[in-house]
């Protein structure tokens, strides 16, 4: 029988087909780290040719590929634990072309996401999905995953700003998705099943990427919250007031985890939430507005403290004890919880999952933090340093089911913005119905007729 990894290197060069151990290691994971890695190799297309040669390589070895991008996913989705292919989109990275009257960026899947917003700003135009992971975060797992980000409340999610998309089945064959159409009635709309698929339909190649006008001056205010009630009675009021582009809360406990890895405490004193608020502000009545907001909700007495950002550096400053947070707390390998309600369900929500965390994570301290503009929360369990991984891990998953019936009560969504993976596999049944499975493994059959994509991802 041949061997299936001498016929990869025939079909790219043998650089670019990766088994030493430090490369499967760090291709084979993503930012969980709950599952080792362990892929049997890593390769590195670079035309779309090649990925279409690569997938039929595998259905003819009947060889798993796991679709790779940043990896910067918080579920398990780019793992490969199971002797799969590592396919690395890195060294597609090339921006193809740009449409200035569709105002459409065609680039290739693996073009990291703070490069496309560069290559927007070079045009006079914006790309508004974004995020922490900016920087290493490519659009193919953007794309796959259906990311979200800081501006959802303002710009929505990636699949709103995908025109167009070319993708590689489980069969080889390449598909050309909508071809940047703006009104497009005839039949289904295949582009926007593949977003959010995970890898486990296709294999994104390239994309049209609509931009859009920059928005006026962006100003931040981070307020301190005296208890988790006002959080959302602050919203309230800076929703009715401003042209909110970021609604973001932590609390004072990830705050610690930033400030210990060098941020600055904006105030002297400390509260146990905190909501960054960013803004549209072209003019002085839009700053007017902003400082009678913080007055209104003083006087109601739900902020106790706040700043306004005076410049840029300001304004990154206040972002960064945001952003900063899963970066500080990730030498804890925190076990995390991405789950989303309806903005109205927000406030009891919270209520009824601090009293589960109370009592079932007594001795394990809980970072919260989010969206919660747009329903979505993360919440980050610290791993203690002397308890074993696998242990931490079945302990959190036990909690997890509990908070799957809080979800349940709410209407919520175990995952809201990092997909399922592996991590959210087990919940799905509580958040989606038997025939929505069902009807999911069907579809999954006819896009990947050999279970070759992403295989065991999302569900079995």
């Amino acid at each position: 029988m041949s061997d299936p990894i001498a016929a990869l290197r025939e079909l790219l060069s043998e650089s670019r087909v990766l088994e030493q151990a430090d490369d499967l290691e760090h291709y084979g994971r993503d930012w969980t780290r709950q599952f080792p890695p362990a892929p049997r190799a890593v390769v590195l297309p670079e035309t779309v040719e090649e990925v279409q040669a690569l997938v039929r390589w595998a259905c003819a070895h009947s060889i798993a590929l796991v679709p790779s991008g940043g990896r910067t996913g918080l579920s398990g989705g780019a793992v490969a634990m199971h002797g799969e292919v590592v396919l690395c989109m890195e060294r597609m990275h090339r921006i193809l072309d740009f449409d200035p009257v569709d105002r459409v960026l065609h680039v290739e899947a693996g073009v990291v996401t703070e490069a496309l917003q560069q290559a927007a700003r070079e045009h006079g135009l914006y790309y508004p999905v974004d995020f922490g992971s900016r920087g290493s975060s490519q659009i193919g797992g953007n794309i796959a995953t259906n990311a979200g980000g800081i501006k959802v409340l303002r710009y929505g999610m990636t699949r709103d700003w995908v025109a167009s998309l070319k993708v590689v089945t489980g069969n080889g064959d390449l598909l050309e998705l909508n071809r940047d159409l703006v009104k497009n009635a005839t039949g289904y709309d295949l582009r926007h099943l593949m977003i959010g698929s995970e890898g486990t339909l296709g294999v994104v190649v390239e994309a049209g990427i609509r931009l859009t006008e920059p928005p006026p001056e962006l100003r931040v205010m981070l307020l301190a919250v005296p208890d988790m009630d006002a959080l959302m009675r602050v919203f309230g009021v800076l929703r009715a007031r401003l042209a909110l582009t970021a609604f973001e809360f932590f609390t004072e406990q990830a705050m610690g985890h930033v400030l210990a890895q060098g941020g600055q405490r904006p105030f002297e004193g400390e509260a146990p939430f905190y909501v960054l608020a960013e803004f549209e502000a072209p003019d002085e009545r839009a700053q007017e507005a902003a400082l009678a907001a913080f007055e209104t909700a003083a006087d109601e007495a739900w902020v106790v403290d706040g700043v306004i950002s005076q410049s840029q550096a300001q304004a990154r400053q206040l972002w960064h004890l945001r952003e900063g947070i899963t970066e500080s707390i990730a030498p804890h390998t925190p076990y995390k919880n991405d789950i989303s309600v309806r903005v109205s369900r927000v406030a009891p929500f919270m209520a009824d999952m601090q009293s589960l965390f109370d009592r079932e994570y007594p001795d394990f301290e809980v970072v919260w933090f989010g969206h919660i503009g747009d329903g979505n929360l993360h919440i980050g369990v610290l791993r203690p340093e002397d308890m074993a991984m696998d242990s931490f891990t079945e302990a959190c998953g036990r909690v997890t089911g509990l908070l799957c019936d809080v979800l349940e009560k709410h209407g919520g969504s175990i995952s809201a913005e990092h997909g399922v993976g592996l991590l959210k596999k087990p919940y799905l049944d509580r958040v989606r119905s038997p025939h929505e499975i069902a009807l999911m493994r069907q579809v999954k059959a006819v896009f990947d007729p050999h279970g070759i994509l992403n295989p065991g991802k999302v569900f079995d």
